[in-house]
């Protein structure tokens, strides 16, 4: 898996080991991103995605020349 060097002010990488309760910015980092990626993979599963919203949006809405 290919790397990525982020640069993140002292005290951000101080609260993210706080709040993940890890002892290297490195890891409270993954483990902050995982989280965030994960969450939003439930959320999607729970709530469908962006395209099918479109879908039933468009599905509700009145014909405009039936007017149905």
């Amino acid at each position: 898996m290919t790397k990525v060097s982020v640069s993140l002010d002292a005290e951000l990488a101080v609260e993210a080991m706080v709040l993940s309760g890890t002892r290297s910015p490195q890891d409270a980092l993954e483990l902050i991103v995982r989280d965030y990626v994960a969450r939003g993979h439930r959320t999607e599963a729970r709530t469908g995605n962006v395209e099918d919203e479109l879908h039933r949006v468009r599905d509700l809405r009145p014909d405009a020349e039936t007017g149905a």
